[in-house]
């Protein structure tokens, strides 16, 4: 199976790289959003201990979406190989997030030449923090935040579990995740039922961003940018963070490109405290955005490479 996971992988990949995420296309995390929404409000209007009920959302989506996958697969496999493979590879195209990532990123660059407010909004799509308030330099490092960020979310983590369990296991990690960005705050909303969910991501993540840090680094010296001090960062301040693994990939991108990320920023009106990640050699420029894609891109182009090498040998 492992040859036929890594084919369907490579063509969904691929198929991400030339299409992303077609406008109109309803794509399968809105399903799992709305069940996570609606268990959500079915469990607080129940009441009871809600840490115990946080256990329920998260085992329920990830289960429901994982059986769902493996119940899809196995009816397209009873009518031949063909079928299955290709409802494989759709399936890990869809959970893959590179171009649509890459995407959203050049519309925060893009927009930043028509004036804040127009890139106020348009950042607000790909970050948790109030952006009201940002300057121009604040918004290009929460671009470049982002971005380094989801290659360990929206790349790395899905194909290493495509490659290691085919689409049920990366559909898996994908519930994860989306229980992840709805509930898993640490605010007095979602503490209590989103506890699980946080410490369920932080788990299938906890591999998967150290490889991308890994990876990152690869890719600072593939794409001309500072390599060496992308490892010296990530050495030094891969623990600067409130989660065990976002500061991995975050402290390559900003060793690669030699400017200072994280620091304390407003969430849902309320300043968070954040270390600091890399250090602040020079201002982050609107050229950052467009090196972070290249790190993204390159991470995920040496990681398809290297499980090649793996699946087909």
């Amino acid at each position: 199976m492992l040859r036929d996971y890594t084919l369907a992988l490579v063509t969904g990949f691929l198929l991400d790289c030339l299409l992303g995420d077609p406008e109109g296309l309803y794509h399968p995390v809105r399903v799992i959003g709305k069940y996570i929404s609606w268990l959500e409000k079915r469990l607080r209007t129940r009441g009871g201990n809600l840490r115990i009920s946080a256990l329920w959302l998260t085992a329920s989506t990830v289960l429901f979406t994982m059986a769902a996958v493996f119940a899809l697969l196995r009816l397209l496999r009873l009518w031949g190989w063909a079928p299955w493979f290709v409802g494989a590879a759709l399936l890990d195209w869809m959970g893959l997030a590179a171009r649509s990532m890459i995407k959203e990123a050049r519309g925060v660059e893009k927009v930043l030449g028509h004036g804040l407010e127009a890139a106020r909004k348009q950042v607000a799509r790909i970050v948790g923090r109030d952006t009201q308030n940002l300057n121009e330099e604040e918004i290009i490092k929460a671009t470049v935040e982002t971005v380094a960020e989801n290659t360990t979310d929206g790349v790395i983590s899905p194909m290493l579990y495509a490659f290691l369990g085919g689409p049920v296991l990366l559909w898996g990690f994908k519930a994860a995740s989306t229980l992840d960005s709805m509930v898993g705050y640490l605010d007095e909303k979602y503490r209590d039922i989103g506890w699980s969910s946080a410490k369920l991501d932080d788990v299938l993540n906890f591999i998967p961003a150290r490889l991308t840090a890994l990876l990152m680094i690869c890719a600072a010296f593939l794409t001309g940018q500072d390599g060496k001090n992308a490892f010296r960062i990530v050495k030094r301040d891969h623990a600067n963070h409130k989660s065990p693994n976002c500061a991995w990939s975050e402290a390559a991108a900003a060793g690669a490109l030699h400017i200072q990320l994280g620091g304390t920023h407003d969430y849902f009106g309320k300043p968070v405290e954040k270390p600091t990640i890399g250090d602040a050699d020079r201002p982050a420029e609107k050229k950052d955005i467009h090196r972070a894609n290249r790190l993204l891109y390159g991470a995920s182009l040496l990681m398809i490479v290297f499980l090649c090498m793996i699946g087909f040998l």
